[in-house]
């Protein structure tokens, strides 16, 4: 008989062959589960199994939920887990399905379930690559005042280029093709500034046309700096790691 010690080991313990059994089988069904969502976003597919679809993704979160309550009752102290990483991704995994029940298309959001495979560095005991990421982590710490400034430099320069874009656009041109406010021009230069180019808008005055050529080199020199700040911090961080 299973005593509550014992589901406590399987379920939380990857060391022994029954918890590295368990943790296995579970990211091999969080992997079958999140297929089912996408398939059923296909319309194609949804329209030959949907039912069947719509019937397995109930039957995946319903065993998630006895899996997450059984985590409950058997872990030591359920506040601190119920509130941790795995805690509240483990809640999250479940509840779009029921959320689904009063708001139509949110049970899609159950692909957040596949935060869950996060679980398969301690199945294949990649605890290296989690020192690297806890580095990481703490070198976008470091650099979050730099990156802040970064981005209120950034937003700044969108906000003024933008409203420029739009007086230029509205006062030389009769038609403003797409630089209809502020606002979507504030966007056209985001989307311009990160080189992202839609094409959805786009100055047709020579003037304006030479502002956005401006903006699209000041963009390739500002998209680099986060880059830089960060790498920075995290060759501060492995330069320390190395001398402790």
């Amino acid at each position: 008989m299973l005593t509550k010690q014992r589901i406590h080991e399987v379920i939380f313990e990857a060391d022994t062959p029954a918890g590295k059994f368990y943790d296995v089988a579970l990211l091999v069904t969080i992997a079958l589960s999140v297929l089912v969502v996408m398939l059923d976003s296909v319309q194609s597919i949804q329209a030959t199994y949907g039912t069947v679809l719509y019937g397995l993704e109930w039957g995946f979160t319903i065993l998630f939920t006895i899996e997450y309550l059984v985590r409950l009752w058997c872990v030591g102290n359920l506040l601190k887990y119920a509130f941790s990483f795995f805690g509240i991704i483990d809640f999250l995994s479940v509840a779009p399905t029921y959320l689904s029940l009063m708001v139509h298309g949110s049970r899609f959001l159950v692909a957040v379930r596949f935060l869950r495979m996060l679980r398969i560095f301690r199945v294949l005991k990649l605890s290296s690559y989690q020192g690297e990421a806890r580095m990481f982590i703490e070198a976008l710490r470091s650099s979050r005042r730099r990156i802040a400034v970064f981005l209120f430099g950034v937003g700044t320069v969108a906000v003024v280029l933008g409203t420029l874009m739009y007086v230029v656009e509205n006062t030389l041109e009769n038609d403003p093709h797409g630089f209809t406010s502020i606002p979507r021009s504030i966007y056209w230069a985001i989307v311009t500034m990160t080189t992202v180019g839609y094409g959805d808008i786009a100055p047709v005055t020579p003037f304006g046309q030479a502002l956005a050529s401006i903006l699209m080199i000041l963009g390739y020199s500002i998209i680099v700096v986060p880059t830089g700040i960060v790498s920075v911090e995290v060759s501060r961080s492995s330069a320390s790691k190395k001398t402790n």
